[in-house]
């Protein structure tokens, strides 16, 4: 993984807020954003839902939906194929049957794309449909809606998505985030809609979260909601309904997953349960999803979440056979990057994996990343963001290529003639060169400074208290400076790493499954800084205060050093010119400056990556490092293998000053450039 920018919220102590929750309680919370005894009673209270009949269109929703009941019209509930969508879709459809509404649940396929669309009401007309509700889709279904009425039939649209244009022409629709709306909470998902219509028809709001929380939970986490307010109720009552194993098709799913569902967590959610309902989405039907959710035998249910496993892993390989392929891509043009961002195309890749190899590809190397699946002549691409680099306005900027997109600043999605690629790289960069001359840098943030000693099983309690953790509501990831190493061992056969970090007469067990025994090189006795979660561990009756790391660092290292030299590197790489004063300081100038380079990448460069050196040697400045490895590489002194450098043995020697890519760099007119490039 790239190397992430630390980053740690300036904290002003004092006040309401460290005077009720204490100095390490409250330092958290301000980091989070709060200001107020107010918004935190409000945060941790959040003990009841906001009237459902304060959504616009609700009373109508209501009305239109119970005189179908009675009346025994046909209803289909009309859901959608990711964990959201599914989710909703099988909590409408489970009350209307137990009200005992004539009811049917459609989910489309992702091959149908999102929402609703002509061929599928088609069908559905045609086999009597009276009243379709919509769950988690339909605000922006204007010629679908239009369709519906053309035929006679009644159109509820539950929502969650932002309107576009005029609301479509249905009897009521419901959505938080309509431009008419004034409810107060506009953060729900389309599952936490649904939850909320469900409220307005049966009039009992204890009876509806005890009933069906729990598949609103786990669509609010699906969909990476803000887990405060609202949701936040949303998510605490339904972890409380899986732990008391109701609903029988989600029950088995976390057995599945390997889950003891009495200690199930929102990020069991988020990491286990979620990814298996999507990937039926994603490589099969969403279909068998909605089916395990709605089981009512463990038997059926034991089969349904058998085969969701089964694709669980099927949706692994194939993401690995097109993150490979990705990543072969940027070996053969290692150009790709250096641009400000990646973009990535390739023939029949599945578009269901698409979205999750674009994350991996941008969390890897921590730059806003497009990858586009082509078939058939039309490209279909997702798009992920880096820090505050708004994919919204880079696909408005290139609207006139698309056939079709859409997203928000973090994520989104398009699609285009294939023929088009190329036209439409052009377009990202020149976007990118033009609003964000320094991209951002991508980054890892820490509530707060803490010192080993501070962590005891109380105080970590008290940091449980802000639990479930998720979207907007991280997880709290402390820094921990000066902490001495000892007793560094493998773990799981040496693929993962276990030390004793000692800060003062403290010492506390620090482990990850982020740094394998082999990639971590803080050596026993080396100082280092870490980043890291406190967690409790219960163990044979004992219970202990551990620290599950995700970075480290040696004490010292300067972040902001490095990552100017990599943006430096990149400009260069890019010929764009970098301050021709830099010259001497990121190029490398004498045979003696190489031989230093080079001997330390034949030693450390086939366990090592090239940023792992910058940090724990850090004897070379990172551009320089980077400039001089491109010239052995070029020059076959060096072999590529994935991240790291293997050397190869050649004969004679070479004046790399007279030839290869450090002849074509120089100084031109105030800049570093290349020249005759």
């Amino acid at each position: 993984m790239t190397l992430k920018k630390w980053t740690i919220p300036e904290i002003t102590r004092g006040g309401e807020i460290s005077g009720k929750y204490g100095d390490f309680l409250g330092d958290i919370l301000l980091a989070d954003g709060f200001i107020s005894n107010k918004e935190i009673d409000e945060f941790f209270g959040c003990g009841k839902l906001s009237d459902p009949f304060l959504m616009t269109d609700m009373h109508k929703a209501v009305e239109v939906i119970t005189e179908s009941v009675e009346n025994g019209e046909k209803i289909v509930v009309y859901g959608d194929y990711d964990c959201d969508g599914v989710t909703s879709a099988a909590m409408l459809y489970s009350y209307l049957e137990m009200i005992g509404a004539e009811v049917e649940l459609y989910i489309p396929e992702r091959a149908n794309g999102f929402g609703m669309n002509i061929p599928v009401l088609e069908k559905l007309t045609a086999n009597g449909a009276q009243l379709i509700v919509t769950v988690d889709n339909g605000v922006t279904a204007n010629k679908e809606a239009e369709y519906l009425k053309e035929k006679g039939v009644k159109l509820v649209i539950t929502d969650h998505h932002r309107q576009n244009g005029e609301i479509p022409l249905c009897e009521a629709c419901v959505d938080p985030n309509r431009l008419d709306d004034v409810s107060p909470f506009k953060d729900l998902c389309g599952a936490g809609v649904a939850l909320k219509l469900l409220i307005a028809l049966e009039g009992d709001e204890e009876f509806i979260l005890e009933n069906y929380s729990d598949l609103a939970a786990v669509g609010t986490v699906g969909d990476v909601m803000p887990l405060c307010g609202e949701n936040r109720l949303i998510v605490i009552r339904g972890i409380e309904s899986i732990k008391n194993e109701q609903n029988t098709g989600l029950n088995a799913l976390i057995k599945k997953a390997g889950i003891k569902s009495r200690s199930i967590t929102s990020e069991d959610l988020a990491f286990k349960i979620c990814p298996r309902i999507n990937c039926a989405g994603r490589i099969a039907s969403a279909d068998k999803a909605a089916r395990l959710l709605l089981s009512d035998t463990p038997e059926s249910a034991e089969n349904i979440a058998e085969e969701l496993n089964e694709l669980n892993s099927k949706r692994k390989s194939l993401s690995d056979e097109i993150y490979a392929s990705a990543e072969k891509q940027i070996a053969e043009r290692p150009e790709l990057i250096n641009e400000r961002v990646i973009v990535l195309a390739g023939e029949n890749w599945h578009l269901g994996m698409i979205g999750l190899v674009c994350s991996a590809i941008a969390e890897k190397y921590g730059k806003p990343t497009v990858v586009i699946s082509v078939e058939n002549g039309m490209g279909r691409g997702s798009c992920r963001s880096v820090g505050n680099f708004s994919i919204h306005k880079m696909l408005m900027s290139c609207g006139d290529i698309f056939t079709a997109f859409g997203g928000h600043s973090m994520a989104g999605g398009f699609s285009l003639p294939a023929d088009k690629i190329e036209e439409l790289r052009e377009e990202i960069y020149k976007f990118a060169r033009e609003y964000y001359p320094i991209m951002p840098d991508p980054e890892l943030y820490l509530c707060r400074e803490t010192k080993l000693e501070e962590l005891t099983v109380e105080t970590i309690r008290l940091v449980e208290r802000l639990a479930p953790f998720g979207e907007g509501n991280k997880k709290p990831l402390f820094l921990f400076r000066n902490c001495t190493v000892n007793s560094k061992s493998p773990m799981s056969g040496g693929k993962y790493v276990s030390f004793l970090a000692r800060q003062g007469k403290t010492s506390l067990r620090a482990y990850s499954f982020d740094f394998s025994f082999d990639s971590f090189f803080a050596e026993n006795g080396s100082q280092v800084d870490i980043a890291a979660y406190a967690e409790i561990n219960e163990y044979n009756g004992n219970t202990n205060v551990e620290l599950r790391f995700v970075d480290i660092r040696p004490s010292g290292f300067i972040q902001d050093r490095f990552f100017a030299a990599k943006r430096t590197y990149e400009t260069i790489k890019r010929n764009e010119g970098c301050d021709g004063r830099l010259f001497p300081r990121v190029v490398p100038q004498s045979r003696e400056e190489l031989v230093k380079i080079y001997d330390l990448l034949r030693k450390n460069g086939e366990k090592m990556t090239l940023e792992q050196l910058a940090v724990f040697d850090g004897s070379v400045n990172y551009c320089m490092l980077k400039i001089a490895a491109d010239a052995f590489l070029e020059a076959g002194m060096f072999e590529q293998s994935g991240q790291y450098l293997k050397p190869v043995k050649l004969e004679g020697k070479r004046d790399m000053f007279k030839e290869g890519l450090l002849s074509r760099i120089t100084v031109k007119d105030g800049k570093v450039l290349f020249i005759n490039n």
